[in-house]
């Protein structure tokens, strides 16, 4: 089913062609703008497009206005419109329209139209071996994952990948380290856990940046484990299997699902990205590096930045694995879009290697899409970045464990009767959802203040808030015990009063906003939404009678669509949808 947002504009652009057919098609495609309207005072929609016409026809946009409206004034979704301001339209849409298109919406297999599919591949989450995953990020893991779920949703082949750092000089810092203390012997199984490697990690930093000899023997080590000496594959293999176990029961708390490919995999790609770079005559060497300087790209002193691509030393860095990554996803994945989440600190970096990769001939951005997502902090309520009371990164599991014992806390002030084990899912639920939903309904370019009594409230725009909408629904079909199903055979949606119209129109406009998200990356455009669905529907539950009334069963199939998609607008989001709260 075609939104309502693109059958209003072809609908204006047919008009605009039918009164001055001098603008020929292109150009009045070009200039018609149809949009929401920001107050529902003056309508439903609004058509902005008069006062650019004017402008290249030279007349008066009113008239132009008045003329347009002319055309489609009579059309069956139109119940009037209405010349304000300079020339805008105001255009409100009749009842009857709406009604038969929440209706059909009730009754179609999906509340989408699916888009032709393609190859998304999403890069999210990423962090780095032998380091505990931390608030840092939560971010990218969040809005990762809810991207993924959309895109998922529309139908398109979706790789979630999760580009994890474990190359480079920092494990054969930790191998030599390990190796030298006999810390472990690879013949027995034993259990260690991250924080153990973690410190070992940082006595082996300590002992690279103090002792010279040890890091001449942890740079043997990076050469060993690059040309795949067993025993430092080994040490290697079992350092990678420690982090990734920690880091899966961070996943399954945030039920999310990753395909982790690390740096190791891109590797063996390096030497040919740089002899191709070279080949293409893209190098030029610096103080012994090998680096790339982009047109347009400066530093603080106006100076050339380089994107350096192979150190002096012959070592490659962050910018070789990310060209490889990028020629491998269009080259060998066959990717049509490709989406990098990270903080925004990494925004100049991904220009440079987007270019880079277009000057390379590995990206034509005609055929595949790329997009960088960044995000910004997560602060405390002192403005800072957030960290625990004795100063350090808060980690990631500490922080969603005080989540859910709070929401556990909240339910058992509210009914302490409720069974424990009940409690405890509707805690986890809760807890997990609230820390989702404060970070995805903020925009993302943002920083955010972390607050567990704000995200876990219940009123406001907040994960409970739109929770209680979709169980209040749910509680009314249970108390009259009436299968939908059996409803739509014999009934329809019928929206009269003033709050159904607002309810039902909002409804229809879900589409619309999934393809705003797909088109911005923006999850906080969905939040917005079900935050408005929950309000407007809330509201037609105070103006408008459902159990009881004349109309019960027609309001019945219109609770029935509202909770479809308040149900799958949280699944988009990663919600856990309950049924009780």
């Amino acid at each position: 089913m075609q939104t309502i947002l693109a059958t209003l504009t072809s609908l204006f652009q047919q008009a605009a062609l039918s009164v001055y057919p001098e603008l020929g098609l292109s150009q009045a495609g070009d200039q018609t703008e149809v949009t929401v309207a920001t107050n529902s005072q003056f309508g439903h929609y609004q058509y902005n497009s008069a006062m650019k016409i004017a402008k290249s026809l030279k007349k008066n946009p009113r008239l132009i206005a008045q003329e347009i409206a002319n055309q489609i004034a009579d059309h069956s979704m139109i119940a009037s419109l209405e010349i304000a301001g300079p020339g805008f339209i105001n255009i409100i849409l009749s009842a009857e329209f709406l009604s038969q298109s929440i209706d059909l919406l009730l009754r179609s297999s999906s509340l989408i139209s699916l888009p032709p599919t393609q190859k998304i591949i999403i890069d999210f989450s990423s962090p780095n071996v032998a380091k505990e995953m931390h608030v840092g990020h939560l971010r990218s893991t969040i809005i990762g994952d809810c991207l993924a779920r959309l895109f998922e949703y529309l139908g398109h082949n979706v790789l979630r990948l999760n580009h994890i750092g474990d190359w480079g000089t920092a494990f054969g810092m930790l191998i030599a380290y390990i190796e030298k203390q006999a810390l472990f012997d690879l013949q027995e199984e034993k259990e260690v856990a991250l924080g153990q490697l973690m410190a070992w990690y940082k006595s082996s930093k300590k002992e690279f940046d103090e002792n010279p000899e040890f890091k001449k023997q942890a740079q043997l080590k990076v050469v060993a484990l690059q040309n795949g000496e067993e025993k430092s594959l080994q040490i290697w293999r079992m350092i990678c299997g420690i982090s990734q176990k920690a880091y899966q029961e961070i996943y399954d708390l945030l039920d999310v699902h990753l395909h982790t490919r690390g740096e190791s995999f891109y590797n063996p790609l390096l030497s040919t990205i740089v002899k191709d770079l070279e080949d293409k005559g893209l190098i030029q060497e610096s103080q012994g590096a090998k680096c790339i300087f982009l047109p347009g790209f400066v530093n603080r002193d106006g100076q050339p930045l380089p994107l350096m691509v192979q150190k002096s030393d012959g070592g490659y860095n962050y910018a070789t694995t990310d060209l490889a990554a990028i020629r491998h996803r269009i080259e060998e994945e066959k990717a049509d879009r490709i989406i990098y989440v990270t903080d925004a600190g990494q925004a100049l970096h991904f220009q440079m290697i987007f270019e880079t990769a277009k000057q390379a001939n590995y990206l034509n951005p005609t055929k595949v899409r790329v997009d960088h997502v960044p995000f910004g902090l997560v602060l405390g309520a002192d403005g800072k970045k957030f960290r625990t009371r004795s100063g350090e990164t808060e980690k990631l599991a500490d922080l969603l464990s005080c989540a859910v014992q709070r929401a556990d806390q909240i339910l058992q002030e509210k009914d302490e009767k409720r069974p424990v084990q009940e409690r405890q899912e509707l805690a986890h639920a809760l807890g997990i959802g609230a820390v989702k939903y404060a970070d995805l309904s903020s925009h993302r370019v943002n920083d955010y203040t972390f607050s567990y009594d704000r995200m876990l409230r219940f009123e406001g725009n907040t994960a409970a808030f739109l929770m209680y909408a979709y169980v209040r629904i749910a509680g009314i079909k249970r108390r009259l015990n009436v299968d939908p199903k059996q409803l739509m055979e014999k009934f329809s949606i019928q929206l009269k009063h003033s709050s159904e119209i607002a309810l039902g129109l909002h409804l229809l406009r879900f589409e619309e906003v999934l393809q705003l998200v797909v088109e911005e990356l923006l999850p906080h455009r969905l939040t917005d939404y079900l935050y408005q669905l929950a309000e407007k529907f809330h509201a037609f539950f105070r103006d408008c009678r459902v159990e009881g009334a004349a109309e019960q069963n027609e309001r019945l199939l219109l609770c029935e669509i509202t909770s479809k998609v308040l149900k799958q607008g949280l699944t988009l989001l990663g919600l856990k949808v309950v049924e009780r709260m």
